[in-house]
């Protein structure tokens, strides 16, 4: 029997959810749930579509909803609401306000009996993994963690709501210097600016002020002011042409001691290059949602997280299959 998947939102991520859901012989996409008119929406795979307000309608034919939305104001209303009938997935990824929102799907996935795992994706997510085993492993040591490069879909939509400006991306880098120093072994600390840099293609409207533009950009508290940032301005077809896909990655590396005085070095990394930063969630967010499954069968209730599921329970494969072919 294959495991039927909601997917909630179909926006990059619940496209890339659907195409995912393709490549497991263990799964089915069920359906998508929009806030958009059903009716203007054509998926992939030509799966139905209905509106939002009919998924709790649909619990008997679901076993995990997949959440597609933003964390800035879709998520944390609804995987706690969505829990309450469904096993869920979620990709949440404001980091300093995970607990806060576990404690609240928590609450409700163990009311109704559901299994939620949240923050799930490359970071939060494989990225946060990679963090613990190396941290634990190499006691005596230091994390860093290095993005790109890659399109930052959050500080495009920045550059696009400053005056004057019609269209935009933004791709974050990491320096190369910064790189090669915790490569070595060596645990520097290490500012903002000293990380990464920031590069921003700008479509501006007929007459703007450039410079103006530039300026403000550059200037931006939260986003820019902190980096070394280089604006171009070039035009909206050079944009649809060279930058019109979504790829990222990134590295966490960590260096550490061991021996009696220290006097032995190493460093762990893992690395990530995605041709699409949303396709690739979506792949992280399936794998969860079969571990999702599998723990709701065996009554393991509540808001779990990447670091709560047992790696095995990823895949579709036996622990016998496993053990022999990867251990």
């Amino acid at each position: 029997m294959s495991i039927r998947i909601g997917i909630y939102g179909y926006g990059n991520l619940g496209r890339g959810v659907e195409s995912a859901i393709r490549q497991n012989a263990d799964m089915e996409a069920v359906c998508v749930f929009t806030r958009r008119d059903p009716s203007s929406v054509k998926t992939l795979t030509g799966i139905p579509v209905f509106s939002t307000d009919k998924a709790i309608e649909m619990v008997n034919d679901i076993d995990v909803l997949i959440l597609c939305g933003g964390s800035a104001t879709d998520l944390p209303e609804q995987t706690p609401k969505m829990a309450q009938y469904f096993n869920v997935i979620d990709s949440f990824d404001t980091h300093a306000k995970i607990p806060v929102h576990l404690k609240k799907v928590d609450e409700v996935a163990k009311k109704s009996q559901k299994t939620a795992i949240i923050s799930v994706g490359w970071d939060p997510g494989t990225f946060s993994i990679a963090r613990l085993y190396s941290s634990s492993i190499l006691v005596d040591g230091k994390d860093y963690t290095f993005w790109g490069k890659g399109v930052s879909q959050g500080h495009s939509d920045a550059i696009r709501r400053v005056e004057g400006v019609l269209d935009g991306k933004q791709y974050t880098i990491p320096l190369e210097s910064a790189l090669s120093t915790v490569r070595e072994g060596k645990t520097p600390e290490f500012t903002t600016r000293q990380k990464h840099t920031r590069e921003c293609f700008v479509v501006a409207k007929e007459g703007a002020d450039l410079n103006k533009i530039e300026q403000e950009i550059k200037s931006m508290p939260n986003y820019f002011a902190d980096y070394d940032t280089t604006v171009h301005f070039i035009s909206q077809k050079e944009l649809k042409e060279n930058h019109s896909g979504i790829p990222h990655g990134g590295f966490v590396i960590r260096s550490g001691k061991t021996g009696l005085n220290g006097e032995n070095k190493h460093v762990i990394e893992y690395s990530l290059k995605l041709d699409s930063n949303p396709e690739f969630t979506s792949s992280v967010l399936v794998a969860y949602a079969r571990a999702a499954y599998k723990l709701n069968k065996e009554g393991i209730c509540g808001c779990k997280t990447v670091f709560d599921v047992p790696p095995i329970y990823l895949s579709n494969k036996s622990r016998e299959e496993i053990i022999a072919s990867m251990l």
